[in-house]
């Protein structure tokens, strides 16, 4: 037995097909929408308008305003550390990113947890990447790269400032640590790292590119 399928019928099939397509396509784009106005995500777009670093630097602000070292924020340190920002937020919108991040109702905020969610969704293949390039400098494994661990990676004679006597051998590693880290500790934590990369991250489409850039930049 066989069947024929009519023009009508055949039109009508790419139709239907067409149509399913393109709700797909408005489902994909509503979910953006909607992503694209919650509170994190206009943090985030806050951020990375200041640059790669925004991330980074927003980081180190919480820590600023962090006086005992806690890890934690009250809801007006964070409104604060915000405006800094220039981040405009609604006081609805503001009550649910601090509702979202005190989990245990005690009226403070993880200000890791926010970052964490602030670098927004990596892949798994940039993240790997990352912590190869980390673990390049990170030597002894300690987890926390040192200026001694830089020295081992870094040619600081190819620093144009230094061949012109401008800046000494120590004034160029710190420079160059200090692009990372947050606390001006002269130590730069995974965390740090992933803060920083998560800025450039977002500026890159393409999971190929990311990894061609970070194999180039440290010669994993």
């Amino acid at each position: 037995m066989s069947f024929q399928i009519g023009g009508d019928d055949l039109d009508t099939s790419r139709s239907q097909f067409a149509s399913a397509a393109a709700a797909r396509r408005q489902k994909v784009q509503d979910a953006k929408t909607a992503n694209a106005n919650l509170p994190i995500d206009k943090v985030r777009k806050a951020c990375l308008a200041r640059g790669v670093c925004g991330i980074k630097s927003i980081g180190s602000t919480f820590r600023r305003y962090d006086d005992n070292g806690d890890k934690h924020l009250t809801p007006d340190e964070l409104r604060d550390c915000l405006q800094d920002y220039k981040v405009t937020l609604t006081e609805e919108e503001f009550v649910d990113l601090v509702d979202s991040f005190d989990k245990d109702d005690d009226g403070r905020i993880n200000y890791d947890e926010f970052l964490l969610a602030l670098r927004g969704p990596m892949s798994k293949a940039r993240v790997s990447i990352i912590e190869k390039a980390f673990q390049t400098m990170d030597k002894d494994g300690s987890g926390v790269i040192t200026i001694e661990d830089i020295e081992q990676v870094y040619d600081h004679r190819k620093h144009p400032k230094f061949q012109t006597g401008v800046m000494t051998k120590k004034q160029v590693l710190e420079e160059f640590i200090n692009s990372f880290e947050t606390d001006k500790d002269a130590k730069v934590t995974m965390g740090e790292f992933l803060e920083y990369y998560a800025g450039v991250s977002a500026s890159i489409d393409n999971d190929a590119y990311f990894d061609l850039m970070m194999r180039n930049a440290w010669k994993i």
